[in-house]
């Protein structure tokens, strides 16, 4: 009998070993991929590249219309959000060169508040466009040269006068009279004050970069220059009466005048001090100068010394043109002295709600 004998490698049965191998290189593969999983998650999140991570900067366009007539005047594209309305005003300057920077005014709206120069143009974007309205400022002048001009023509329009030009006075009457010593101190004092305003201009009082229109800066020359002149011309006329109480009156009007020219000095320096310092979180305070004692009464000294400047000396020369430049300058100041006050209010609450304005009690 022959014996069956079994197929040792039937087809329909695959190879233990060859199954066994391929389970074996599974599962390595999945612990090495588990290795490599918690090795990426162990490094932490992959940072994006530098050139990736700014490559989606969010630009503005700028659209500049025309205040009166609301016709488009150009559109400013890629505008960075951090830039300023002074880069939005250079920008425009570029596109419209007949508009330099200063003279450009812009506003959010066409009955707004024109806009400063330092403001984000990203903190006015209510999308991706930014509508910004522009008012031709006109000609502009620096603040520095604005009161350098105002100051220096009252000093040597005083000077013409107190020499007696010939074709203002009269040569033979000039020397005859004889020149009452007031006459000489006025002068000082008067070339005391605009010199001492030049100086502070230059070296004590920090302007902005700002600007003011020609118009302005021709109004207020037109005033000192004028009441200057008047003043200067009755003060220095040959026929020039001293005044009433004599020597008594001109020297204490000379001397508040002097003080009151030192306190306006003081005061203006210890504002500076405080702009300078960065230290804008407290109202400043009087200091062991008595002359800056005065903040203890009233929140804006320098008007009130100003004021008892121009006092003192319509008191010292008693004469009509210095008593009504007197007044005038003394309701101006007044009227500055309120609007400061209510930004002081503002600022400075629990230091500044029981001053006055400019002159204790009264304003």
């Amino acid at each position: 009998m022959h014996q069956r004998q079994k197929p040792s490698t039937p087809e329909h049965r695959s190879d233990p070993a060859a199954d066994g191998g391929a389970l074996s290189m599974s599962h390595n593969d999945s612990r090495s991929l588990l290795n490599l999983s918690q090795l990426v998650l162990s490094a932490g999140q992959i940072k994006p590249s530098p050139a990736l991570k700014h490559s989606k900067i969010t630009y503005f366009e700028v659209e500049i219309l025309d205040v009166q007539s609301k016709k488009q005047i150009c559109i400013l594209d890629k505008v960075p959000p951090a830039s300023t309305v002074l880069d939005v005003k250079h920008k425009f300057h570029k596109a419209c060169p007949q508009w330099y920077p200063s003279r450009v005014g812009l506003q959010l709206e066409r009955n707004g508040p024109f806009l400063k120069d330092s403001i984000n143009i990203q903190s006015l974007a209510v999308s991706s466009i930014i509508t910004l309205y522009f008012t031709d400022l006109g000609q502009q002048v620096g603040w520095t040269t604005f009161f350098l001009t105002e100051y220096a023509g009252p000093l040597l329009i005083y000077l013409l006068f107190y020499i007696r030009l010939s074709t203002i006075y009269d040569q033979v009457e000039s020397r005859k009279n004889f020149r009452h010593p007031v006459v000489h101190l006025a002068c000082f004092c008067h070339c005391l004050h605009y010199i001492r305003h030049l100086l502070e201009t230059l070296f004590v009082h920090k302007f902005s970069e700002g600007h003011t229109p020609l118009k302005n800066m021709i109004k207020g020359c037109a005033f000192y220059w004028g009441f200057t002149s008047w003043i200067a011309y009755y003060i220095n006329h040959p026929r020039y009466t001293p005044p009433s109480f004599g020597h008594r009156q001109v020297s204490y009007a000379a001397l508040a005048f002097l003080m009151c020219e030192a306190g306006n000095h003081f005061i203006n320096v210890a504002l500076a001090h405080q702009t300078n310092s960065g230290n804008k979180t407290c109202f400043p305070s009087p200091t062991y100068n008595p002359f800056t004692w005065l903040f203890l009464l009233v929140s804006c000294p320098n008007y009130t010394y100003e004021a008892g400047s121009w006092i003192s000396f319509t008191v010292m020369t008693q004469t009509l043109p210095v008593g009504i430049f007197a007044f005038l300058m003394v309701i101006q100041m007044s009227l500055w002295a309120q609007k400061k006050h209510k930004l002081y209010l503002k600022r400075f609450y629990p230091e500044v709600r029981r001053k006055a304005a400019m002159i204790p009690i009264i304003f």
